[in-house]
């Protein structure tokens, strides 16, 4: 591991532990499952004894991935193949500092494991202990396969997890020919599959190869070669089995006979690739106008060919789900049963009732002339005049979405009056201390 250099090192507190047993492997470096190590680093420990012993320097033994590294009693302890530059061994009073310099880095991701025997001066205190850790990742991602899944889009999967540095370096290079040169345009990776848009249509049928520079792993490993590079396919349209629509054998035979040179073939490739995308189009149409599956663009089309009557805004899922109903709403017009499952439909509110006009009445003996009474419809208007109630307050769009609704729906020759809702709480105006007046600002409730 690097060193890493403090302008101050202040100690505040110091804490006395009683070890449980002797000798102690400390200060390993690197440390037990420590992870993304880097390759040449070299292997330090220490081996300490609490007590007054000291540590027995020929009953100690380091062993690294099962090759012994280090033996008190060889001559040199250090192994040569750990007996680097920067290896040594250390020894105080109480501690035996061992540094093993590997003379070949590890492998890349490899899991290092490191086994420690040792005892005390003396004897009756063995130490074997092991622990380990994970080299760091070096290994650039491999592209295992890929599949042309639209016109404009291939898939390429990796044998891990990857990003996608720079997409315009990714190339695509026809191998056959006629066929429609390539560019990427845009890549994107969820885990380990990159989904690359081309901006052309590839020629289906007809071999790329595709080459996955600007990619990388998490490490920041590129795809290198000869692992970055893969032959795929054009992609060719699904097409009805019976189809045979080939411009080459419409051609008389002496036509086809003629052609020594093979460019005719040729150009009628080129023709018949043209043909075959045309085809493929024609085929979608099915696609479009299915309301299920239809792209989001062509759902306005679909409401306004079918005279949506209702200006509300919907999302996409609405603007489905109204085109499977607008027909069935149409049905529907006119009737009370068709004005309940449109507010239903578009407000989720259930319409509580439809009543007739309840319109204010003159009280024979109690209504005053001028005061208290108000000149009603005509009885040809209050015959066909109805009031909606619903259950809950509304908002103001709700009120006005609803009164469009309705309006649209009743029977023409009706007349929607009244939109009854529930009437807010009653607010009580409280006696207030210091401020409220007896029989000025004060209400009995």
């Amino acid at each position: 591991m690097g060193a890493l250099e403090l302008p101050t090192l202040a100690i505040e507190v110091v804490a006395a532990i009683g070890a449980a047993s002797r000798p102690l492997l400390t200060n390993r470096d690197p440390g037990p499952d420590e992870s993304d190590v880097p390759l040449t680093s070299i292997i330090a420990l220490e081996i300490v004894d609490p007590g007054t012993a000291g540590i027995d320097r020929k009953a100690t033994r380091v062993w690294v991935d099962g090759a012994l590294a280090f033996d008190g009693t060889a001559s040199p302890e250090v192994a040569g193949a750990f007996g680097g530059p920067r290896a040594g061994v250390t020894e105080a009073p109480d501690t035996l500092r061992i540094v093993l310099a590997p003379g070949a880095p590890f492998a890349s991701q490899a899991r290092v494991s490191v086994r420690v025997v040792s005892d005390t001066t003396g004897g009756g205190h063995p130490l074997d202990e092991t622990y380990a850790f994970a080299a760091e990742d070096r290994t650039a991602p491999r592209l295992v396969a890929a599949v042309a899944t639209a016109p404009r889009t291939v898939r390429l999967a990796f044998d891990e997890p990857v990003v996608v540095v720079d997409a315009t370096a990714i190339t695509i290079t026809a191998l056959d020919a006629p066929a429609v040169p390539l560019v990427v345009v845009e890549a994107s990776a969820i885990d380990t599959l990159v989904e690359v848009m081309t901006g052309a249509e590839m020629t289906p049928d007809a071999r790329y190869r595709m080459v996955a520079a600007g990619v990388s792993d998490a490490h920041g490993n590129a795809c290198a070669s000869p692992f970055d590079a893969v032959v795929v396919s054009g992609f060719r349209p699904a097409r009805p089995a019976t189809r045979r629509f080939d411009l080459w054998s419409m051609l008389p035979k002496h036509n086809r006979r003629s052609d020594v040179t093979g460019d005719l073939a040729r150009f009628v490739a080129c023709l018949q690739e043209v043909l075959d995308l045309l085809l493929a189009e024609a085929d979608r149409f099915p696609d479009i106008f299915d309301l299920e599956r239809a792209p989001a663009p062509f759902l306005d089309l679909i409401l306004r060919d079918l005279g949506k009557p209702f200006p509300f805004e919907l999302d996409e899922l609405g603007k489905r789900r109204l085109a499977a109903v607008l027909v069935e709403m149409y049905r529907q017009k006119g009737t009370a049963v068709g004005i309940r499952n449109a507010v239903r439909f578009f407000l989720g509110i259930d319409i509580a009732a439809i009543t007739a006009l309840a319109a204010t009445a003159l009280v024979l003996s109690e209504s005053e002339l001028g005061v208290d009474w108000e000149l009603g419809p005509s009885d040809r208007f209050a015959r066909y005049a109805f009031d909606v109630k619903v259950e809950r307050l509304l908002s103001t769009t709700e009120r006005k979405q609803l009164r469009t609704i309705v309006e649209y729906l009743k029977p023409a020759h009706t007349h929607f009056v009244n939109l009854i809702e529930p009437l807010p709480p009653p607010s009580y105006d409280h006696w207030e201390l210091g401020v409220s007046e007896l029989s000025e600002t004060t209400l009995l409730h």
